[in-house]
């Protein structure tokens, strides 16, 4: 009999849901909150390296993803000249294996709704529009009251409700969440023909500018500037502050803004970042993914890194008799410092540009890649 045999997750995010497949599959008796009304996924696309495909691939959905998403195996550098010139295509490591792409984008909502049928399937119940408002804890249990007034008893709480987790506030851990001094334009879209790959184009009036394909039909395209106060634009001038941004970027651009005409698929946020020490767990509530450690997309990680803390975590209850600090001692050793050498290396990426110093991205990159790589 595992460690555990009633767990309640909350959240429904990469981390959340992944964690309620693997315990639901085993037999494990999984509920599964989360405050939203229903399958959200904010953003419009999603990066997913290697590493990640292999957690997917593990979770029983890795033909789904590949039928909805786009899978390629190098990165392209582009000039900001008036061609887009192609500096270098940088073959990418495979870090999921031999026989999985090095990347794959796909739309978020499909990813999200692949993965909460999975769950469904699986046996894990899942309630929307309710979260926890208070937990009480046993030697061996939690009881656990809803927002909707209804209660429960679980060996096990997984909080997984992303960068600002009420169960972390619950549990009374302080967490200083920073923003990293830049910001991100995103947008969905039609694929052109041109886009095959990732490219970036650093430098120009942004940060960076680049893209990345999320199906045979669809895009999302970005753009990073310094961090504003952008909250009081209406979508219409979203979309035009986009669009007078990424007007500086050629060749594929130049396709992708000819059909960037939706304000509704136009959004922008602030990269964040923070990291958990350990210990991730209080008693029989652990907080998984981005309750604990977020991190800007420079290396396109944060959910692959989520879907790690799920495999890992739910491996170590099915494979212990007994909750204990075993379990937990395993669980940090095997992810606090691989997912904070990530997110470090992520927030190094971005302060190399901020500085305007060179430091060696691709010595940075490969070093991460070849710890990816290896089992998580």
């Amino acid at each position: 009999m595992p460690a555990v045999t009633t767990v309640l997750v909350v959240g429904s995010g990469l981390a959340g849901t992944a964690t309620a497949i693997h315990l639901a599959k085993a037999g494990v008796a999984v509920d599964l909150v989360e405050a939203e009304p229903g399958v959200a996924a904010l953003g419009s696309g999603i990066t997913l390296q290697g590493n990640a495909l292999r957690e997917l691939r593990a979770l029983g959905v890795w033909e789904e993803v590949r039928a909805k998403g786009y899978g390629f195996d190098s990165l392209g550098l582009r000039a900001p000249d008036p061609a887009g010139t192609l500096l270098a295509e940088i073959p990418d490591a495979r870090t999921g294996g031999p026989d999985l792409p090095a990347t794959l984008g796909m739309p978020r909502p499909d990813l999200a709704r692949i993965l909460h049928d999975r769950a469904a399937a699986t046996g894990a119940k899942i309630r929307f529009g309710d979260t926890v408002t208070e937990l009480r804890q046993g030697e061996s249990h939690v009881d656990v009251t809803f927002t909707d007034g209804s209660t429960g008893r679980y060996d096990l709480v997984v909080g997984a409700d992303g960068i600002r987790s009420a169960i972390r506030l619950l549990l009374g851990i302080e967490l200083t969440t920073r923003a990293t001094g830049m910001g991100i334009w995103r947008a969905f879209g039609p694929r052109p023909a041109s886009v095959t790959r990732t490219d970036l184009f650093y430098g120009g009036p942004c940060y960076i500018a680049g893209y990345c394909p999320t199906g045979e039909d669809s895009l999302y395209a970005y753009v990073v500037e310094d961090a504003q106060d952008r909250s009081s634009l209406t979508p219409h001038q979203r979309l035009t502050t986009m669009r007078a941004l990424a007007s500086a970027y050629h060749g594929p651009w130049d396709d992708i803004l000819a059909t960037l005409d939706d304000p509704s698929r136009v959004n922008y946020t602030w990269f964040e970042t923070h990291v958990l020490p350990a210990p991730w767990h209080r008693g029989r509530v652990v907080l998984i993914g981005d309750a604990v450690h977020a991190c800007p997309p420079t290396l396109a990680q944060g959910g692959a890194q989520a879907l790690e803390d799920a495999a890992v975590l739910s491996g170590l209850l099915l494979d212990a008799e007994t909750l204990d600090d075993t379990v937990w001692s395993a669980f940090t050793e095997r992810r606090v410092a691989r997912a904070t050498a990530v997110v470090e290396a992520s927030n190094q990426l971005g302060q190399w540009l901020l500085d305007r110093e060179p430091g060696d991205v691709p010595g940075l990159m490969g070093a991460v890649a070849a710890l990816v790589a290896q089992p998580a």
